[in-house]
């Protein structure tokens, strides 16, 4: 097996892929990267909240001064009543480790942009508006067919293609997302001043209503609610929907809610769940990112655990001269252990504030769970 291509095909320009491509690179290995929308989801999203771990692998990509000067760290996270009371401000942990922040807010476009940069100054070839479908795969690697014209054979393809990844379905793998019974208001906003950091708001006419600082001058706030039929919701009510909920709450929240004006600004999602069981892998196809597991936000954890199955497979593809299902299965045996506690976490905070369970253990959860991200990959 050793004598395949000793060239990877990345699918999919988000997070894991942006981030598989550049380590891989940096590795000296060969990379083909190709995204289906044109603009590289170069606008796509408010804004996101990167924990410690996530910093981490943001560090190993060399973005890391970049993501500092553009975000906006902090360390604690704040309770709120739904009248902006200030209930109870918490340290939050250090999952990066001691010389990292906990917690960086940052809008979402500019993390693509800075990531896009880094994988067009790796020397990865780029191609997007372009899909790639598997045309046959043995044990010397994986024929691929460009619906921009060509064909290459890969001793790797790596679908990061997200959680309606394509290429999951193409190799057979059958898992699909699912709701979880949540959805999510988001919309990017000023700063007002005085938010320091995440404030969180349990109750009121949503589930959770929070907003998390994105840089000196934005940030992106939220509220959680039951999801509801998408067709009943017109997109030219989206912010008149957001509106409707936010105005209950006080502190921050009046000032934020008078700049929600603009429906297009305003995005309406369900939350889901996944997590494919089994391998991660068919043949020389292996899955990464969402397109392996997905959970709801409760933890912030999304794109933290994307971007560490980055990491650890570019590590183990680049250490390796022996590219095999082997190599492919110890990727999944590794990954799965973190992976399952968190998305089963995530789904479980989700389900108690679904259910109103008033005496659930969320601190000790959120505490077990977090504890454990801190332990390197």
């Amino acid at each position: 097996m050793s004598s395949a291509p000793r060239r990877v095909l990345v699918v999919g320009g988000g997070a894991a892929g942006n981030a598989a491509a550049i380590l891989l690179r940096r590795g000296g290995i060969d990379v083909d990267l190709v995204e289906v929308k044109d603009d590289w989801n170069a606008t796509a999203g408010s804004g996101i909240t990167l924990q410690g771990n996530a910093l981490r692998v943001l560090r190993e990509l060399g973005v890391w001064e970049e993501v500092r000067a553009s975000g906006f760290p902090f360390g604690s996270v704040g309770i709120t009543a739904p009248d902006g009371t200030v209930l109870h401000v918490q340290r939050d942990l250090r999952t990066g480790g001691d010389d990292l922040p906990a917690t960086v807010g940052m809008q979402r476009p500019r993390l693509q942009q800075i990531l896009i940069d880094a994988v067009r100054a790796s020397g990865a070839t780029v191609r997007l508006g372009t899909t790639a479908a598997i045309v046959d795969q043995d044990a010397t690697g994986v024929s691929v067919r460009f619906s921009d014209g060509g064909e290459h054979r890969y001793g790797v393809v790596i679908a990061a293609d997200g959680l309606g990844s394509a290429t999951r379905a193409q190799i057979g793998i059958t898992d699909e997302p699912e709701p979880t019974g949540m959805a999510i208001w988001r919309v990017a906003a000023p700063r007002p001043v005085g938010v320091e950091h995440t404030d969180l708001t349990y109750g009121g006419p949503a589930f959770i209503a929070g907003y998390c600082p994105t840089s000196p001058t934005t940030l992106y706030a939220y509220v959680v609610e039951k999801n509801r039929d998408r067709s009943s919701i017109p997109p030219e009510s989206y912010a008149q929907e957001m509106v409707r909920l936010t105005s209950a709450y006080g502190g921050a929240w009046p000032e934020i809610t008078a700049t929600i004006t603009d429906p297009s600004k305003v995005n309406y999602a369900w939350f889901d769940r996944l997590l494919v069981e089994g391998s991660w892998h068919r043949g020389r196809v292996v899955l990464v990112g969402d397109a392996a597991h997905c959970c709801p936000p409760t933890l912030a954890q999304g794109a933290a655990l994307s971007l560490e199955d980055a990491w650890v497979l570019a590590r183990m593809l680049t250490a390796s001269d022996t590219w095999d299902e082997e190599l492919l299965q110890a990727y999944h045996d590794r990954r799965i252990a973190r992976v399952r506690p968190v998305v089963e976490a995530s789904v479980r905070l989700g389900r108690w504030l679904l259910d109103g369970v008033g005496d659930a253990d969320v601190p000790g959860l959120m505490a077990r769970t977090m504890t454990m991200l801190r332990e390197l990959p």
